[in-house]
């Protein structure tokens, strides 16, 4: 194994410190987190005490000189537990942060080296084996040895450690910080305004030689130099501008992912599939327009003020920096006018896509329920209300892209006729008012691009923004130490305690939950029975953390739901809930069992899947799909009875191996015999069990 120093190492019960001192080195986090004890032996919990993540990374030996090289800033976990905190790359190299907070660069290969040390060791004897046998020359035997290895081990895994990012959630600024938005912002302005200088100088060069009668061939070629200089200006801000959009364009994919999943239960019941559809449309729209009008919009304001600076310089002057600014001043008032008929134009669409899709998809029964005469009611009114509104933005859609830099043109030239007419003016002088009167008009033209794109992103933000928002109310466990599950709790101590809890849905007077009072130790088994609407499922919710109470006290190991946090919340305590507020994933039967645990699964993982299903009576189903677990179930793959899916979900509750297991009607669909043998499945299995059924 190799032997890193002890000065580019922290010792395996300072990981979680290691972590601080990387975040603040890089930037990612402005605060800092005092304590000592706690989330010192967590590393996770300290990077949500920042507002920060840190992703645990498993990559196959093939994988490891990519972890090394690109994953910074990250954490690399060594055989004896102790890490390497990377704070960057540097032509080949890495630059660590050791314990003593001095940085120093190290080569990419000797950490390489020491993370797949553990692997190399235990096939060691047999490649030199090999190597001996073969007569290897001692001059070659190092690269003989890395390519043997390399092909024994290129699949097998290694816990790398961990990459440290903002949270999904994090502020704007924090992942602007991380991904480098602003230097790169900087960049592509910087060249767009140096490429767009040379333009300019020759163009100026090439006007004064015509002007001075010196276009000789040594003045021509200077002026050809001038322009193809350009091009590598041009190539720079190309790339940046393709790197900053994939960049942005993955950070809002990110935080829209992790609101999607953060959306109140609420929420998503009251929307319709019509509406969830269209927020994946919309989003499509943010992404796409925003970051091309935030482009156009940045060489826009450049192109208006080198066009400004130069018809200063022009033979009218002030007058024609006056008049281009009266004129942005019409352009923003018909572009004000064009985003409230767009926005409208957008209502009626998002209306008709929203009931169409509800038709198809939502409302299943509808065809059945309404006479057939009633079946296209409301359509052609919709369709005609659509039809007026694109017309009425089409109008203003017209005016933007036609008359607004055309009539700057005829504007900037009835400006420029009193110097013309009188002849007071140079020819220099009106050559230069001219040529900023066109530099204006190509950056009137930008405008009006820009303004249909921002237009079009202002709007699909509104569809977009409560995903974006509900990735920030994440609920980041505090930088407490816990105690692993089923350790270090006494016999007589409740896993799970509640307290005159009360809950009441927002549309309703009367609480559903009142005055509500139970305690759960391990190996508790508690049957909930009572009428529908009588409040069953609302308490299961409420254990789960699925939903908040308005009073009352509910204690997991004695830690409150915002001291623990929402994800340690749900580690410990698991659910299965009804049909209507579960789901099938269009994935693998493997994916949908441990989807829960970790992905992807070990070897153990795969095992204890199927012993579970075997003893859920689902064995016989496995033995029916052709590819076993790994058969692609749900929507578009193999279809799973309502009794198969309920025995699904128990199973996924079951290999979160949580300390306290809620089932809220998980056995209605199940014939006796079946429902026999998974009571016994779970009865054996469940540490403290809570199920939930109508009497």
């Amino acid at each position: 194994m190799t032997h890193l120093p002890a000065d580019w190492t922290w010792p395996s019960g300072r990981a979680a410190e290691a972590i601080s001192a990387l975040a603040k080195v890089t930037g990612l986090a402005r605060r800092s987190v005092d304590r000592t004890d706690g989330a010192g032996k967590d590393v996770v919990a300290r990077a949500a005490a920042l507002g920060l993540e840190a992703e645990p990374v498993e990559v196959t030996y093939a994988q490891v000189g990519r972890f090394v090289t690109g994953a910074a800033p990250a954490l690399a976990l060594l055989a004896d537990g102790s890490v390497i905190a990377i704070v960057r790359r540097r032509r080949g190299r890495v630059v660590v942060l050791g314990p003593s907070g001095a940085s120093r660069a190290i080569a990419a290969s000797a950490l390489g080296d020491a993370l797949r040390a553990p692997l190399e060791s235990q096939t060691a004897p047999a490649v030199e084996a090999i190597l001996e046998a073969a007569r290897v020359p001692g001059a070659r035997r190092d690269r003989a040895r890395a390519a043997v290895f390399g092909e024994r081990l290129a699949h097998r895994r290694i816990d790398a450690g961990w990459i440290l990012r903002p949270a999904p959630g994090a502020a704007v600024a924090t992942h602007a910080r991380a991904s480098h938005v602003v230097r790169r912002i900087a960049l592509l302005a910087c060249t767009h305004v140096g490429a767009y200088a040379l333009g300019i100088f020759g163009w100026w060069m090439i006007a004064k030689g015509a002007l001075d009668g010196r276009l000789d061939r040594g003045w021509l070629f200077a002026w050809a130099l001038v322009l193809f200089s350009q091009l590598p200006l041009r190539l720079i801000a190309g790339r940046t501008q393709g790197r900053l959009t994939i960049d942005m364009a993955a950070l809002l994919k990110q935080r829209l992912l992790a609101g999607a999943l953060r959306l109140p239960p609420d929420v998503i019941r009251k929307e319709g599939a019509g509406q969830l559809l269209g927020r994946i449309f919309e989003s499509e729209a943010v992404e796409s327009l925003a970051l091309d009008a935030g482009f156009v919009g940045l060489t826009a304001i450049i192109d208006l003020t080198v066009a400004a600076a130069v018809l200063a310089l022009g033979a009218a002057g002030i007058v024609h920096v006056a008049l281009l600014a009266a004129w942005l001043g019409v352009t923003l008032t018909i572009a004000w006018r064009y985003f409230a008929r767009r926005a409208a134009w957008t209502g009626e669409r998002l209306g008709i896509t929203h009931e169409l899709v509800e038709r198809m998809i939502g409302h299943r029964t509808r065809l059945a329920q309404q006479p057939r005469a009633r079946w296209h009611d409301g359509e052609d009114d919709a369709l005609e209300a659509y039809v007026d509104a694109g017309g009425r933005m089409d109008a203003h859609a017209a005016r933007l892209t036609a008359l607004l830099p055309r009539g700057w043109v005829v504007i900037a030239i009835v400006g420029l006729a009193p110097w013309f007419v009188t002849g007071s003016a140079s020819t220099a002088s009106l050559a230069t008012a001219i040529g900023g009167t066109l530099l204006a008009a190509r950056a009137m033209r930008k405008i009006v691009v820009g303004v249909a794109s921002i237009a079009g992103a202002r709007i699909a933000w509104r569809t977009v923004a409560p995903l974006f928002d509900a990735a920030a109310s994440t609920d980041a466990a505090a930088a407490v130490d816990v105690p692993a599950p089923k350790e270090g709790r006494e016999a007589s101590r409740p896993i799970l305690e509640a307290s005159e809890l009360v809950f009441r849905y927002p549309d309703r007077g009367a609480p559903v939950l009142r005055g509500c009072s139970l305690r759960i130790h391990a190996g508790d088994r508690i049957l909930v029975e009572g009428s529908s609407g009588g409040g069953k499922s609302t308490l299961g919710a409420v254990l789960t953390g699925m939903r908040r109470p308005q009073s009352g006290l509910l204690l997991l190991d004695g830690l409150d739901l915002e001291t623990l946090g929402l994800e340690r919340w749900r580690k410990r305590v698991a659910a299965a809930p009804q049909f209507h507020e579960n789901h099938v994933l269009s994935a693998t039967f493997a994916f949908n069992l441990l989807m829960g645990r970790r992905w992807p699964p070990t070897p153990e993982d795969l095992t204890l899947a199927e012993t579970i299903c075997d003893e859920l009576d689902l064995g016989p189903l496995l033995t029916r799909m052709p590819a076993g677990l790994q058969q692609m179930v749900g929507e578009t793959g193999w279809q799973l009875s309502h009794g198969e899916k309920g025995r699904l979900f128990v199973a996924r509750a079951l290999l979160q191996n949580a300390e306290v297991m809620v089932l809220d009607e998980s056995f209605a669909a199940l014939d006796p015999q079946t429902l026999g043998r998974s009571l016994e499945c779970v009865l054996a299995r469940a540490n403290a069990l809570v199920v939930i059924a109508h009497p």
